[in-house]
């Protein structure tokens, strides 16, 4: 299948906290029964439209290390600091509270992961990869946003390492560079 983009997605985050099965639930649209630890990398990809382009997202679904309730929020900013110093600074992250289906058993509330998201500018909801609710938002409202920013030139898909591509090969060539406008050298007051 032809698309127009191909975004790299990334799951991160501590061991427990449901990356498998928010991958699962957005894959194959249903709950993963037989959720075992990570061990390496999954993979799984699904292409959707947004804002009326075809995109190719490939998610990564990483082994998370620690298993504590609590410390998975605590551990928050590690990850968010490994991300951004080792993909790029500007990358698009979304914040996932998973499990909201157990409301009853929460740890951390909905304004204070709200409120470390605002700090950290990052995207948030609340997901739940049992029920469904707003896994598949949360992937289009990341793939929304990257394609804001590659139309305002703030990501580059031509970029080496930047986690995007052009899908299409035709897309590539229709689409004109943008290049840096020639400034005259301004004569120095020596």
């Amino acid at each position: 299948m032809d698309h127009n983009f191909l975004f790299k997605f990334l799951v991160i985050g501590s061991a427990g906290t449901g990356k498998s099965c928010l991958l699962h639930q957005f894959i194959e649209n249903k709950f993963k029964q037989d959720s075992n630890h990570t061990i390496g990398v999954e993979f799984g990809s699904r292409v959707v439209n947004v804002g009326g382009k075809t995109v190719k997202l490939q998610i990564w679904d990483t082994a998370g290390q620690e298993r504590f309730r609590r410390e998975t929020y605590n551990s928050l900013a590690a990850w968010l600091t490994d991300a951004r110093t080792l993909a790029s600074p500007n990358i698009v992250v979304i914040l996932c509270g998973n499990k909201k289906d157990l409301d009853l058993e929460r740890e951390v509330t909905f304004l204070e992961a709200s409120r470390f998201a605002q700090e950290n500018e990052l995207m948030f909801l609340e997901t739940s990869a049992l029920t469904g609710e707003n896994v598949e938002e949360a992937f289009l409202k990341c793939a929304r946003t990257i394609l804001n920013k590659i139309d305002s030139g703030e990501l580059d898909p031509e970029r080496m390492g930047s986690g995007i591509q052009y899908g299409d090969a035709s897309l590539r060539q229709l689409r004109q560079p943008r290049s840096a406008q020639a400034v005259a050298p301004q004569p120095c007051g020596c």
